[in-house]
C-alpha cells in the first residue's frame, strides 16, 4: 500500500496532504506549547489565536466583512442546523420556503415542519433528482428560502440561486463549500458539515448575518440559539478543538493555493475531464444526473450492470482508488473530487476506467 492513496470518498473525504501532515504535528505538539491542540484549553492565548484565525481567514475567502458576519463552530454537523435554523427564524404565522433537491433537501423540510409552515417552492424528486429545478414558487414574504447547494447522493449541484429580494437566502453547502466563487453576501446563513470539504468531522461552520440573528427568536434553547454562540464568538462552550484546527489549516492552505478562484479553476478542469471522458465511454459509463446541473464535486453514474458496479469498486480498490461505491439510497458508482483531490488523482481513475471498460 502507497503511502497516499486517491480517496472519493463522500465523506469523511480527502484533505490536502499538506494539512494532514501538518495536523499530525499539531496532534503532537501544538506551536511548541508541550501540549497536543486536544489537549489545551479553549481560554488560552494560543489557542483563541488560532481559533480566530480560522474565522477570519474564512470571511477572508468568501470576501465577507467580520462587522456584516459571524462565523460560528459547532458541533452536532449540519443536520442539528436543520432544526436550529428553523427554531430560530421561523417565528408563528410565518411560511419557509424550501427547494428539494435530494435526500438532504428532504431531512432539512422534515425538521422545519416541526416548527411552522414549509412550502416546497421547487422539487425534482419526481426525476429521481436527476436535475437541478429552474424555476421557483416563492412566498412573498417567506421567513426564509432554503437550499441544498450540492447534493452529494445524486450528484447534482445549483448553478443559480433562486433571487429572494429581501427574504433571507439560507444554503446548505455541506459539499461543495469554498469550491467555487459565488457572491456570499446574497445569503443570510450558510452552514457546511466540515468533513466533505473543508476539515474533519466533528464540527460544522455556520457563516450567518449579523443583522438577521438579531431578529431570531428569543425563546429557543441555549445551545440551539445563534445568538448565543454569536455572543461569545463561538466560545459559550468547549469548541470542538482538533476540527476547527484542521479548518484553520485548510483555510490557510486554499489560500495558499491563490484563493477561491484559483481553487474552483481547478476544480472545474478536474470534472471537464472526468466527465469528457464517461460522455466519450460509447454509454458504458452513464452519468445519473443531467448535464446542465452536474456536480464539480460528486460524480455519480452507473455501468452496464449491478454486477458490473461491483467488480469496478473492488478492482478500483485493489488499484488504489478507493469509495467508488454509490451512495447505499441510490446504488452505482461515485466519484467524489472535493477541493483536496489532485488533478492526478483524477488521471489515475481515468486510466483505470479505460482499462476496465476495455477488459469487461
Amino acid at each position: 500500500m502507497p503511502e497516499r492513496v486517491f480517496n472519493f470518498f463522500a465523506g469523511p473525504a480527502t484533505l490536502p496532504y499538506d494539512v494532514v501532515k501538518e495536523a499530525a504535528k499539531g496532534v503532537v505538539n501544538f506551536e511548541n506549547m508541550g501540549m497536543s491542540v486536544m489537549e489545551i484549553s479553549h481560554r488560552s492565548a494560543q489557542f483563541d489565536r488560532m481559533f480566530c484565525e480560522a474565522q477570519n481567514n474564512m470571511l477572508k475567502i468568501m470576501g465577507l466583512s467580520d462587522d456584516e458576519y459571524a462565523v460560528l463552530f459547532l458541533g452536532g454537523g449540519a443536520s442539528t442546523q436543520f432544526c436550529a435554523l428553523p427554531f430560530n427564524f421561523l417565528k408563528d404565522s410565518m411560511t419557509a420556503d424550501y427547494v428539494v433537491t435530494g435526500g438532504w433537501s428532504k431531512k432539512a423540510v422534515k425538521e422545519a415542519m416541526f416548527f411552522g409552515n414549509v412550502n416546497i417552492a421547487a422539487s425534482s424528486e419526481d426525476s429521481n433528482f436527476s436535475f437541478i429545478p429552474k424555476e421557483f414558487n416563492l412566498t412573498p414574504g417567506a421567513a426564509y428560502v432554503h437550499t441544498t447547494s450540492n447534493n452529494t447522493l445524486v450528484g447534482t449541484q445549483i448553478k443559480n440561486f433562486p433571487e429572494t429580494g429581501d427574504v433571507p437566502l439560507v444554503s446548505d453547502m455541506s459539499s461543495d463549500f469554498l469550491s467555487r466563487d459565488l457572491d456570499f453576501s446574497k445569503f443570510s446563513l450558510i452552514y457546511a458539515g466540515a468533513q466533505k470539504n473543508i476539515g474533519p468531522s466533528g464540527v460544522a461552520a455556520v457563516v450567518v448575518r449579523r443583522s438577521w440573528v438579531d431578529q431570531a427568536r428569543t425563546e429557543v434553547p441555549t445551545m440551539l440559539s445563534y445568538k448565543t454562540h454569536m455572543s461569545k464568538n463561538s466560545l459559550f462552550n468547549t469548541p470542538p478543538s482538533f476540527p476547527v484546527y484542521v479548518v484553520g489549516l485548510v483555510m490557510k492552505w486554499i489560500l495558499a493555493q491563490g484563493g477561491i478562484k484559483a481553487v474552483e479553476a481547478a476544480n472545474v478542469k478536474k470534472a471537464e475531464l472526468l466527465y469528457s471522458y464517461m460522455d466519450d465511454s460509447n454509454g458504458f459509463y452513464t452519468g445519473t444526473a443531467e448535464k446542465d446541473s452536474r456536480s464539480l464535486m460528486n460524480v455519480t453514474f452507473r455501468l452496464p450492470s449491478e454486477e458490473l458496479e461491483k467488480k469496478f469498486i473492488v478492482e478500483g480498490a485493489e488499484n488504489d482508488l478507493f469509495g467508488l461505491k454509490g451512495h447505499r439510497s441510490v446504488g452505482g458508482c461515485r466519484a467524489s473530487i472535493y477541493n483536496a483531490m489532485p488533478h492526478e488523482g483524477i488521471e489515475a481513475l481515468i486510466e483505470f476506467m479505460k482499462g476496465f471498460k476495455a477488459a469487461n
